[in-house]
């Protein structure tokens, strides 16, 4: 299968083209299209005669090409009509009915020069299906924001995103200005799924897959948690929205700020470091015990963990509060399984090797001073 995408370039374009590469290369098996597919992509830097060669061969066309700050108000409808005009008169001069989709956008409903150059479009598109017999698949598109999405142009979220990232000033006029946001990679998959046959209706109009309706000043508070969280180590909200949004936050960071550090807490007997913390899901963290040293010998009423060795020898020692019989569970690096922590035993765990023990741990809530819930007691 020969793929045409047109604006392959562009935010949405590259993210589809990288897509199918992955799909061609056989890095994602993951869907039902087979790999032997050819992938044209067509931009502005793309010589004009080009097009002309792609519609005769191509057996599905992308059209993601369009504008939507020109300089020229005229511009709006040679970006977003004629464009598609002339991809559509050069697929019916070779008698091309494959089929054809096209990226259009909520604004379409406006009466403004961007949305009646959409709305244009359409109206091109369909025709062009009822008149040829060809498949035409068009989109509404929300704002779509995720990773590779151009800052200072003409999204809030990467424009906030990258300045945050780079300790750069950010202006929100109004944080109550509603916001129709779709993400990216759900997007992708949508158009993907085109190639398999799978369509969704709205009457003459693709579904838009997930579309999140919120506003800047939320987004904007997500946004400044994604960030916040390298020193809080409360990482956000990891489903929907605040989930997409980190992802696409993390996407613009600059090299130089992808690593940063922790708070290592030490004594003689090694160290102590917290990982991330959650709202919900507890805490990770990374202890070193140094040769013959023993930690904990304590308890929880509530509070449960999960120990395991990632590198030296030890033992972890557990008795139920009440009774006298200790439960031994030796472990290493060599061998990755976890040891519970119950509520109601108290345990310890003794560095019986001759280098570092270093332990990965979960505790099922974050460790608050004022309410500790840790009981000193003797294994």
């Amino acid at each position: 299968m020969q793929i045409l995408v047109t604006g392959a370039a562009g935010f949405l374009g590259k993210n589809l083209v990288y897509a199918l590469e992955n799909i061609r290369d056989g890095k994602d098996k993951t869907r039902g299209i087979s790999p032997d597919i050819t992938i044209l992509p067509f931009d502005l830097d793309t010589p004009p005669e080009v097009l002309n060669e792609y519609c005769q061969k191509a057996d599905f066309v992308y059209n993601l090409a369009g504008i939507n700050r020109p300089e020229k108000e005229e511009d709006f409808m040679e970006g977003n009509f004629s464009f598609g005009e002339t991809l559509l008169k050069t697929l019916e001069k070779h008698g091309n009915k494959c089929p054809v989709m096209l990226s259009s956008s909520i604004q379409a409903t406006l009466d403004n020069p961007y949305g009646r150059s959409k709305k244009a479009g359409e109206d091109l598109f369909f025709s062009y299906a009822a008149r040829t017999g060809a498949k035409a698949y068009v989109f509404r598109f929300p704002n779509l924001f995720g990773k590779w999405c151009r800052p200072n142009y003409n999204s809030a979220v990467a424009t906030f995103c990258h300045n945050m990232a780079r300790d750069l000033p950010i202006t929100v006029n109004d944080r109550s200005h509603k916001m129709h946001l779709a993400y990216i990679d759900d997007v992708v998959d949508a158009l993907l799924g085109l190639l398999e046959g799978k369509a969704e209706y709205d009457g003459d109009y693709c579904i838009v897959p997930t579309t999140y309706h919120t506003t800047l000043g939320e987004i904007v508070e997500i946004i400044e948690a994604c960030k916040e969280c390298r020193k809080s180590l409360y990482v956000p909200n990891m489903q929907g929205l605040s989930m997409k949004l980190y992802a696409t936050y993390l996407s613009y960071i600059p090299p130089e700020k992808m690593a940063y550090p922790l708070t290592k807490h030490t004594d003689d007997r090694g160290s102590f470091t917290e990982i991330i913390r959650t709202l919900e899901r507890g805490q990770f963290s990374v202890n070193v015990s140094k040769p013959g040293i023993t930690k904990g010998n304590h308890w929880h009423h509530t509070k449960n963990e999960k120990f395991m060795v990632v590198s030296g020898k030890g033992v972890i020692r557990l008795r139920k509060i009440g009774e006298e019989k200790v439960h031994e569970f030796f472990v290493s690096g060599e061998k990755h399984e976890i040891v519970d922590i119950l509520p109601g035993y108290t345990h310890n765990i003794e560095n019986v090797g001759e280098g570092d023990l270093v332990t990965f741990m979960w505790a099922n809530e974050c460790f608050d001073p004022t309410r500790p819930d840790t009981f000193f007691e003797e294994v």
